[in-house]
């Protein structure tokens, strides 16, 4: 777990994708990475999710690909089985939590309340997602629920866009955090992965400038 998350951590941002079609995993993951984002988690939002996250594990390597929005331990032995990385839950599940580190698995489990950082701790956890991050109060509320638990790092993730990246980033307690913006599904679904490339480049720096200031 301390190595995916110093991986993370020296990515900064993690995209959080809706992939509809599995055919567009290839292009998409190609675009990540020159944009200087290797990473991706893939939504189980779709039935394209399980076959993205294979195909983008074995034609690329080099990307660190997880799995997100995991409801339930089989999806989560999908994503193991197809390659993914870790697991993200959007919300705390004792069961699917203590289901992957069974089987050995990095899981970052949904958390939004002091309830569910009592319980991360209990099974062990260093690192959760913070969702949904803005809906739930912010950066601020984020500092104040965490203050008793001086282990634990986060995940923000939820309706954070590029003008608020730099303000949780500078914040030494955030791994990393989640956006979409920079892999839209209408972008994925147009082919306009230049565009996708262009917009990972851009956060790439901000995430660059928040963690160098």
């Amino acid at each position: 777990m301390q190595e995916l998350i110093e991986k993370l951590h020296g990515i900064g941002l993690v995209p959080v994708i809706v992939l509809e079609r599995a055919e567009d995993a290839c292009p998409l993951a190609e675009a990540l990475l020159k944009g200087g984002l290797p990473c991706a988690e893939i939504t189980f939002r779709t039935e394209a999710a399980e076959e993205a996250i294979s195909i983008m594990t074995k034609t690329h390597p080099e990307l660190l690909v997880g799995a997100g929005t995991v409801l339930d331990c089989i999806q989560a032995d999908k994503a193991m089985s197809a390659g993914a990385s870790f697991i993200v839950t959007p919300g705390y599940s004792e069961r699917i939590t203590a289901h992957c580190l069974a089987s050995g698995y990095p899981v970052i489990p949904g958390c939004a309340t002091p309830a569910d950082l009592m319980s991360a701790t209990e099974q062990g956890l260093d690192c959760v997602k913070f969702f949904p991050a803005e809906a739930a109060g912010g950066l601020n509320y984020l500092r104040a629920i965490a203050a008793p638990f001086r282990n634990m790092s986060f995940l923000p993730t939820g309706g954070i866009h590029p003008g608020l990246l730099k303000s949780y980033l500078s914040w030494n307690r955030i791994t990393a955090c989640g956006g979409s913006w920079m892999t839209d599904p209408g972008l994925i679904r147009a082919g306009r992965f230049d565009e996708i490339t262009r917009l990972c480049a851009e956060a790439r720096v901000l995430v660059k400038e928040a963690r160098n200031p």
